[in-house]
């Protein structure tokens, strides 16, 4: 027998969710096939199977986050009886259980005669069988794991109930025992969806508990004419980094605005041998990431990540460099050792990183390690973006929109002219804890001085 542990999936990863098993119990698996999927921070991974042989247990069903080294599943060597080790729940084949359903060895007795909790809401009647369930509060017991008429329930389909605003005991259990599987909960919204006027709306809003002293605060529901989507696991995990960082950090914004003149004639100098070169647009950002990590030399503060009672201040720059996943999350892919690359080198990771994350193709080692972020919405037009700090770093960079404005051309005799130059946007959002306005407006200035002064020719 093997066990298998969630491996370290990235230097600061802790944890780890199960997404998916490509495996069922009883079925075989070679060494190094895929065997599960798991996510972490942002980033999902298949994970191959450390030896060959047959999945006997399954101790982490989809849906559970467990802690890395803990042991989520054993193969062994020998081919399982016929009616031995545990048939995978439900019957469903690979994967089973992963909906919510327990594993052999792992099924809760029913406690379908268990009185429910005082604070339970009564469950209202369900709906006539021609009329799809209407989304409906959940009730408030619902982090148990026996909802509705003492079905059991796993905490993935519990959350796709919660999410969906379905109340447990309107849907139809087709597991084992009438448990609610994820078909049942994903059918209930299907269902739901296709038929929004056969039943009544739903209430719009609901109140969230409030602390004391506090008015209790709204949360939208969907009702009739909306339509409810479920946070993709990116969604969810960039909730909570957001949320906790700004918990965490008290943030603060600075912004120049720079004069990318310099820049833009050697941009439109070698626009077009860049892309016959290098197979890829030469844009602003390699040019700012390079000013930025010139200026951390001098401003080390700003690379840096606040421990307990400490600043740690880190003697390299791993750039890590937000990137949108066509609307549906972001990712922020880490150049690991920016600080030693020259402008066309950097220039390369940035671009292989950023198509590596549209297409689903990091590990998590890609993810993991940043010390500073930059945040590029500029091909938007943007004028001013205020980015939330990715922790632990303690500053972020929004590079904004470059368009041609009139400034003020002042020429060596100090002699003024109206001339039309490339100008843009740079804001800081960083960690007050860290240092003050002062130093991130000097080390802002710097960036905007190697930009505008650099012999960028030289660069190339």
């Amino acid at each position: 027998m093997t066990e298998v542990a969630m491996p370290q999936l990235g230097v600061s990863v802790t944890e780890g969710t199960i997404t998916k098993w490509f495996k069922g119990i009883g079925e075989q698996v070679a060494e190094d096939e895929v065997l599960f999927e798991v996510s972490t921070d942002k980033v999902d991974s298949e994970v191959p199977s450390p030896v060959g042989g047959y999945l006997v247990e399954i101790r982490a069903p989809e849906g559970e986050t467990v802690e890395v080294g803990a042991i989520i599943a054993v193969v062994s060597a020998d081919k399982p009886a016929d009616n031995g080790g545990a048939p995978a729940a439900d019957g469903q084949g690979p994967g089973a259980g992963t909906d919510g359903d327990d594993v052999a060895g792992q099924a809760s007795t029913d406690t379908s005669d268990a009185p429910a909790p005082e604070s339970q809401a009564p469950a209202p009647e369900a709906a006539p069988a021609s009329a799809p369930a209407a989304p409906a509060p959940a009730a408030s017991g619902s982090d148990d794991a026996h909802l509705g008429n003492g079905r059991l329930m796993s905490p993935l389909v519990r959350r796709l109930a919660r999410e969906a605003g379905l109340d447990p005991a309107t849907i139809a259990g087709t597991g084992v025992g009438g448990r609610i599987t994820r078909g049942d909960v994903e059918a209930a919204i299907q269902q739901y969806r296709a038929s929004p006027s056969q039943v009544a709306p739903a209430a719009r809003t609901e109140a969230v508990p409030a602390a004391a002293g506090e008015r209790p605060r709204p949360r939208p529901r969907s009702g009739v004419g909306d339509t409810a989507e479920p946070f993709n696991n990116i969604r969810r995990r960039t909730a909570e980094h957001m949320l906790a960082s700004v918990a965490t950090s008290p943030h603060a914004m600075t912004a120049v605005e720079v004069d990318f003149e310099n820049v833009e004639r050697v941009r439109s100098a070698h626009r077009q041998s860049w892309q016959g070169e290098e197979g890829f647009s030469l844009t602003y950002l390699p040019f700012i990431s390079r000013a930025v990590l010139d200026a951390l030399r001098d401003f080390p503060h700003l690379n840096a990540s606040v421990g307990d009672g400490e600043l740690v201040v880190h003697n390299y720059v791993n750039l890590s460099i937000a990137v949108d996943l066509n609307f549906e999350g972001l990712l922020a892919p880490v150049v690991h050792g920016a600080d030693d690359m020259r402008l066309r080198a950097l220039a390369r990771s940035i671009n292989d990183l950023a198509a590596r994350a549209r297409s689903r193709e990091l590990s998590a080692d890609d993810i993991s390690g940043g010390t500073f972020t930059i945040s590029n919405s500029g091909s938007f037009g943007t004028h001013m973006v205020i980015p939330i700090i990715n922790q632990p770093q303690v500053a972020i960079l929004s590079t904004d929109g470059i368009s041609r404005k009139p400034v003020v051309d002042t020429a060596a005799d100090g002699t003024e002219a109206i001339a039309i130059h490339s100008v843009g946007m740079l804001a800081m959002a960083w960690d007050h804890r860290a240092f003050d306005g002062a130093y991130a407006a000097a080390c802002l200035a710097e960036v905007r001085s190697i930009i505008e002064t650099r012999d960028w020719e030289a660069e190339l």
